[in-house]
């Protein structure tokens, strides 16, 4: 008798601006992949692990150099990666995170200035080969997210930036999917709840 291998599970990853809409989505997207028998891992950056979540309040509310946030961000991942997400893609489980290495390039580097090649070499080190299959981007102009925005919390320190840096983080993001077509799906998420949903549906249908 042969042990039939385990096929590896793929990992999709949701990015855009704080206000976008993309955690909206998660639950649907959860549901529409277990309709295929699937194991779903839902995570988020940063965070996802103990020591990741302890790391996220400190990198959402305490004032830090934009390197050292950097750095924060790869030590969070690397904790991520080890301990959810190689494993659960390794029994074949797809995984679902809020927020990737997409977004170090779009806050870290495109809105804070952290240069483009640092970030490069730390990906490198802490991730390998690993790379999302799939990224939904949910875009919506700077002024549509910031009305979006919760209040019902005290907000981070990335949400109380102003409407410069979020111009800044925005066209970053545009810039990564420009650079990565064949993974990034944009989407206009400026339109009605029910139709964005339509297309993420039809996204995911294809993974």
């Amino acid at each position: 008798m042969t042990n039939k291998k385990t096929k590896r599970g793929k990992f999709i990853t949701l990015e855009g601006l704080d206000g976008a809409g993309k955690s909206t989505h998660i639950p649907s997207i959860i549901a529409l992949l277990k309709t295929r028998g699937l194991e779903i891992v839902s995570t988020r950056e940063p965070g996802g692990t103990r020591l990741g979540e302890q790391l996220r309040a400190l990198l959402l509310h305490d004032a830090m150099h934009p390197e050292t946030e950097t750095l924060l961000m790869f030590a969070a991942r690397r904790e991520h990666i080890a301990n959810v997400i190689e494993p659960a893609l390794k029994r074949g489980a797809y995984v679902l995170s809020d927020r990737f290495t997409d977004a170090t390039y779009a806050y870290q580097c495109g809105a804070k200035g952290v240069a483009s090649n640092k970030v490069k070499q730390l990906e490198k080190w802490v991730q390998g080969d690993l790379q999302p299959d799939m990224t939904l981007l949910f875009d919506v102009p700077v002024e549509i997210s910031r009305k979006r925005l919760s209040t019902d919390r005290e907000p981070d320190k990335f949400e109380r930036e102003g409407a410069k840096f979020f111009e800044k983080l925005r066209q970053a993001y545009l810039t990564r999917a420009k650079e990565n077509p064949a993974r990034f799906h944009v989407i206009d998420a400026n339109q009605a709840l029910d139709k964005v949903k339509v297309i993420v549906d039809k996204i995911i249908s294809t993974i």
